[in-house]
């Protein structure tokens, strides 16, 4: 906790900040080791250039927030009081007057950063996601373990998918018998909305499961996750059902070597976008560039959503330790569509693939 505390001091030297203010679960989690999800309450940290570290959390998370290793001081709340006031009192104890602070502006609403005006009346407002993220980006080797962890569950969860199909059960109970699999593991929760899309549905990246069910002849797409220990897994799989047509075995196909390519660019600098391009070049070649319609990924670790974004006009360049996905897929309005995802973890030797359940076409027949 103290070396990322550090680190966030040397860039807020770099970038000319008095202070910086964490206000978003995962931010926090990173630099508190708290893991928490405070509903409509405030939790946040106060990192000063001439004071000690500051956590705000609600009275009854004070000592859940020591217990995981918070050592400085805490403002901690009851319901009936205004974290902001006693923010405030603090602040004038400590005679903190910064001329420059820091907040993330994707993540606080209109009422909050209002707050913050009122308790820095004086201080010039700055947005430093992007430092927060720059510091996210290359993981540790706890993370990596964790990061690890989460993708064998993530195969134990598709593993578990593919096995319920089977003639007439529905998208919701093949959901239902993952998640119950998973419980039994010891996964709290997953990362995101578990899916299970079959037939002409999975033409819809972000489709609905419902009580659909499943018929001879249909693509079932599984994308799932799980959070381990504050870190986030995501899968995808897309497997046939008692028979596959010519030209669903020709779009499978054409996923599988998009992500191949895109896998085999992910080199230590590399940029981000020449991912994104080897594989929409492979799937455009096909004749299917039209039904490739999102990134080829994104940055993956205590949010299943983080920086980078793995665009093609992005010019970031590869480093070692970050972690990201790779997923391309083609989506046919009408007929369906195939998407295949993997966690990559990228090393000066090459990139590792964290998920490893099996990608080659599998037609069940159970």
């Amino acid at each position: 906790m103290t070396k990322r505390i550090n680190h966030l001091l040397e860039k807020m030297k770099e970038n000319d900040l008095d202070s910086i203010f964490i206000t978003s679960p995962a931010n926090f989690y990173y630099v508190s080791n708290h893991l928490t999800d405070p509903h409509e309450r405030l939790i946040g940290i106060y990192i000063s250039q001439s004071h000690d570290p500051l956590l705000i959390v609600p009275a009854l998370e004070k000592e859940d927030a020591k217990n995981a290793g918070w050592t400085y001081d805490i403002i901690s709340y009851y319901d009936h009081e205004n974290p902001w006031n006693l923010f405030a009192d603090q602040l004038r104890k400590d005679n903190e007057n910064p001329e420059v602070i820091g907040l993330e502006h994707d993540h606080l609403v209109l009422e909050r950063f209002n707050a913050v005006k009122t308790v820095f009346p004086h201080a010039a407002i700055t947005d430093v996601q992007e430092i927060l993220a720059s510091v996210r980006v290359i993981k540790t080797k706890d993370e990596y373990a964790r990061l690890k962890q989460a993708a064998e569950l993530a195969d134990f969860g598709v593993d578990v998918g593919v096995k319920s199909i089977r003639e007439g059960v529905s998208e919701l109970e093949i959901i239902a018998n993952i998640e119950y699999e998973l419980k039994k593991q010891g996964i709290q929760q997953m990362s995101f909305q578990t899916m299970a899309l079959s037939g002409a549905k999975t033409a819809s990246p972000h489709g609905t499961p419902t009580m659909k069910k499943i018929e001879a002849g249909d693509m079932v797409l599984f994308d799932l996750g799980v959070v381990f220990e504050g870190y986030c897994s995501d899968i995808t799989r897309t497997v046939a059902y008692k028979s596959i047509t010519e030209e669903q075995q020709n779009i499978y196909e054409t996923v599988l070597a998009a992500e191949k390519k895109a896998i085999e660019t992910a080199q230590v600098g590399t940029e981000v976008g020449k991912l994104d391009q080897a594989a929409r070049d492979h799937i455009k070649k096909a004749g299917y560039g039209d039904y490739f319609n999102h990134r080829i990924g994104h940055g993956l670790g205590i949010e299943t959503h983080e920086y980078p974004s793995m665009h093609g006009n992005n010019k970031l360049a590869i480093e070692a330790d970050m972690s990201f996905t790779i997923e391309p897929g083609i989506y046919v309005p009408g007929k369906g569509g195939v998407r295949i995802e993997d966690m990559v973890f990228t090393t000066e030797k090459g990139p590792e693939l964290l998920t490893k359940y099996p990608k080659e076409l599998q037609i069940i027949d159970a």
